[in-house]
This record gives structure tokens, sequence and C-alpha cells, in this order.
């Protein structure tokens, strides 16, 4: 079953572009409107994926094994509150590379990946999309 995702953001150029999950996008959106500390952190890792930066403290890939090809995630107050929003990264039809906001994660607690957030992660590798602008 596929999956829509709603363009939010893209980059000067058009080559790079971040959607949200239609299913999770109130989730998503209420969270980054949540407060100015949750949109500037949202802007900074949002800018970051815009412009090509890699800039792991904000932004990294979650591979962790052969079932999580194409899943990163943003790291929201890392060391702190410890959220995470995973993401799944496509590259389209027309070359323009996309990361859709799949699966909010709040208070991760350890460093180390517990069962809960590897299904989570396996889960958004598997989802597939159609793109509303």
């Amino acid at each position: 079953m596929k999956r829509t995702a709603i363009k939010i953001r893209s980059s000067d150029d058009g080559k790079r572009e971040i959607y949200v999950d239609h299913d999770n996008a109130v989730e998503i959106i209420d969270y980054i409107n949540k407060s100015p500390r949750h949109k500037n952190k949202f802007r900074d890792i949002s800018n970051v994926i815009l412009k090509g930066i890699r800039y792991p403290k904000l932004y990294d890939k979650e591979e962790i094994n052969k079932h999580s090809k194409g899943v990163t995630a943003m790291k929201f107050f890392k060391g702190q509150e410890n959220d995470r929003l995973y993401c799944k990264e496509i590259t389209k039809e027309d070359k323009v590379f996309v990361v859709i906001m799949a699966e909010l994660r709040l208070k991760k607690k350890s460093q180390k990946l517990t069962h809960k957030e590897i299904n989570l992660i396996e889960k958004v590798a598997s989802y597939e999309y159609e793109f509303e602008e």
C-alpha cells in the first residue's frame, strides 16, 4: 500500500525537497510548531538537508540493518529530550532528492536502539510514497 507525502519545503535550486507523511502530518507539524525552540531546530535541520550538508549531530542515517535502507533521523535536542523524527530518503525519477518525515519518536532514552525503535526504523524503510505538491 502506498502512502502519500506532502511537500513542505524545497531548496532554491529545486534539487532537494522535504515532505511530510500525510498520515502522520498533524502529529509531526504540531511537534515542529510546539514552540519557537522546536521551530528553530527544525529550520536548522531542514537547512542542512536542503543545502546538502552532512551534519550527523542534527541529521544522520539510521541504516542499522539490511531492512532499514534509506532511513535517516532528524535529531531534536540531543542530550536533552532526545526526540527523533525518522525519515525516508528517496530520489524521484526527475533526480530530485527527497526527505520524507515519516514517524515521530519522543524521548529516546538510551544511546542504543531499543526493540521499539528498531521496529519503527524498519517500518519507515518499508513505506512507499506518492507525492503531493
